[in-house]
């Protein structure tokens, strides 16, 4: 037993030393494995530390040194001068051009469409015949309401006649005045039958004279909507073809609500306010007018005042419909400095320029007036002739060397305090 015993020992020793190695050896293989990724790991976010620092956080006043770098080369920039002179406040709008008038010209007597005077597109004057339609049955309408009236009129006369020896008979006491007062009667009768008759002429010569279509005003002429030989209807709500007033023609426009004080103070003043049309791309002036009427309320949904300004349009440069750019002379300040738009900038602390001084940009913050066709009026922070950067901006700050290019100079003035926030 205690031999058979003592042969089992190392098998159970065998299966228990197994568990017993893992926790006497410290596993250097593992901290060996995680050391070098823990590493490179903070190496990383180190260098993304310092990345994120250096061009998002770094404070702008840090520039690099002087040196042979981009930093240290002066920025080439475009200037102007500032303006002196007259200034126009205009108020930009689109317009549409629209008719001085329009007709839609309608037979104003059923009948077949006997011919047409005129071509599409002609310009005619007020009066002119346009179309006809065929006169006959109205001429026989004349005839017969003529007719009627001479039958009544020979019978108005024998009545006057009747009634006059009625009156010599009633002064010699032959007959009774209510005899004469029956023939007085029927005289009166006969003399407004006369009248009404004399109606129905004048009527049957009207609708005959509506034969010939004549141009109610003057204007150019559409497209006809009928052909001859066709059946014209009275009044048809189509019309045979419209004529369009287009000498003087006008041009419907809006203006916001802010301009509207402006606007209407513009159109009470002597003279009247000038206006500008141009074409689509605002490079060529088609034709020069007058402010004409305002509305009589403000649009609510849209917050606009609809104004309509006049033109001669003695050259046809103006369409009916067709959109224009419309600049409206609100008024002349005699003695404006202006600069271009373009070389305002917007800050903190309001509006500003760049000039530049001694080879240096320098801020100068400014109250700015109106603005028109790409200039503003400069109420203050600015000398007369000075020059303001026009081009370059993105580069400069404060203090940071400039050099003028394309020969353009600015005149020396004193250095203006930094404007910060600008």
């Amino acid at each position: 037993m205690a031999s058979a015993a003592h042969g089992r020992m190392p098998f159970f020793s065998l299966l228990s030393m197994p568990s017993n190695i893992p926790s006497a050896d410290p596993s250097p293989a593992r901290s060996s494995f995680f050391t070098p990724r823990l590493l490179a790991l903070l190496l990383l976010v180190l260098l993304i530390a310092v990345a994120v620092w250096y061009f998002l956080l770094r404070p702008a006043g840090n520039t690099p040194p002087a040196g042979p770098g981009a930093w240290s080369q002066p920025v080439p920039v475009l200037v102007e001068a500032t303006r002196q002179g007259p200034f126009t406040v205009q108020v930009q709008s689109i317009g549409t051009v629209s008719p001085y008038n329009a007709v839609t010209v309608r037979g104003r007597v059923a009948g077949q469409l006997m011919r047409v005077a005129v071509r599409e597109g002609d310009f005619v004057e007020k009066g002119q015949l346009l179309a006809e339609v065929d006169p006959e049955p109205l001429r026989v309408r004349l005839a017969q309401a003529q007719g009627q009236q001479q039958q009544n009129a020979a019978q108005l006369k024998h009545a006057q006649s009747e009634l006059a020896r009625y009156r010599e008979l009633f002064k010699q006491d032959s007959i009774a005045r209510l005899e004469l007062e029956r023939q007085e009667a029927l005289v009166q009768q006969m003399q407004g039958t006369q009248q009404a008759d004399q109606a129905q002429v004048d009527d049957a010569r009207l609708q005959l004279s509506y034969a010939r279509i004549t141009a109610p005003i003057s204007g150019r002429v559409g497209l006809r909507r009928v052909d001859v030989g066709n059946l014209v209807a009275e009044n048809a709500a189509d019309g045979l073809f419209t004529v369009l007033q287009t000498r003087p023609i006008t041009v419907l426009f809006t203006v916001p609500e802010p301009q509207v004080a402006a606007v209407r103070a513009a159109h009470g003043a002597k003279p009247a306010a000038v206006a500008e049309v141009w074409d689509r791309d605002g490079r060529q002036r088609l034709a020069t007018g007058v402010l004409d009427t305002l509305d009589n309320q403000i649009d609510a949904a849209t917050g606009t005042l609809r104004l309509k300004a006049r033109f001669d349009n003695t050259d046809d440069a103006l369409f009916p419909n067709q959109f224009v750019n419309l600049r409206l002379a609100l008024q002349t300040l005699p003695d404006a400095m202006t600069i271009p738009a373009d070389a305002v900038q917007h800050g903190s602390r309001g509006s500003y320029v760049y000039v530049i001084v001694d080879g240096k940009a320098t801020v100068r913050v400014l109250k700015l007036g109106p603005t028109s066709e790409g200039r503003t009026v400069v109420l203050d922070g600015l000398k007369a002739g000075e020059a303001v950067v026009l081009e370059g901006l993105d580069r400069l700050r404060e203090g940071r060397a400039a050099t003028i290019v394309e020969g353009k100079t600015a005149p020396a003035a004193a250095p203006a305090a930094p404007a910060a926030g600008a």
